[in-house]
C-alpha cells in the first residue's frame, strides 16, 4: 500500500534536540529560511497524499510507530504547501493547535535517537496500533 506520507531527514537544525526532548518534532522541507531551520528537522518529501491522514494511522520513524491522535484543521495543508508539520508527541485526543498532529506511542524519549540524517519517516495506514475509537481530526471552529 502507498504510503500517506514519505520524507527522508536532510538536516537536523542546532535547536531540534531541545524541541524533541519537549515532545516535538518541527518539519521544515530543505530550503527554508535559516531563522527556520534552526529549529526543524529539514526533509525531502518523496511521496504525499492528497487526503490527510486520520486518527489511528501511524507515523514511523526508523522502525519506532507513533499513533496519530489528533490533527489540527491546517496541519495537512500546511505539509502539502510549505512541506511544514508540527508532530506533538502527548496523545491529545484533540488538536491544540490548528497546525499540529498529535501522536502516541512508546520511545518518544528516543526520538533524539532516530530523528537523524537520512532517517526516513513515513505516515501510513494505521494498522497493529490499535483502534482509532473516538477519535475524530479536529474541525477547527475559528
Amino acid at each position: 500500500m502507498e504510503p500517506i506520507y514519505l520524507t527522508e531527514v536532510k538536516e537536523i537544525g542546532p535547536e531540534v534536540a531541545e524541541f524533541l526532548e519537549a515532545g516535538l518534532l518541527i518539519l521544515f522541507q530543505t530550503g527554508a529560511p535559516p531563522e527556520l531551520a534552526e529549529i526543524a528537522v529539514l526533509h525531502d518529501p518523496t511521496s504525499l497524499r492528497e487526503d490527510p491522514p486520520a486518527p489511528g494511522d501511524v507515523l514511523e520513524i526508523e522502525g519506532q510507530q507513533f499513533r496519530i491522535t489528533a490533527i489540527g484543521y491546517k496541519a495537512w495543508q500546511n505539509v502539502r504547501e510549505l512541506g511544514h508539520a508540527v508532530f506533538k508527541f502527548d496523545g491529545s485526543p484533540e488538536a491544540e493547535l490548528p497546525g499540529q498532529i498529535h501522536l502516541e506511542g512508546p520511545g518518544v524519549e528516543r526520538l533524539g535517537e532516530v530523528v537523524r540524517p537520512g532517517a526516513r519517516l513515513e505516515i501510513k495506514v494505521g494498522a497493529g496500533m490499535g483502534a482509532a475509537g473516538d477519535l475524530e481530526v479536529d474541525a477547527g471552529e475559528s
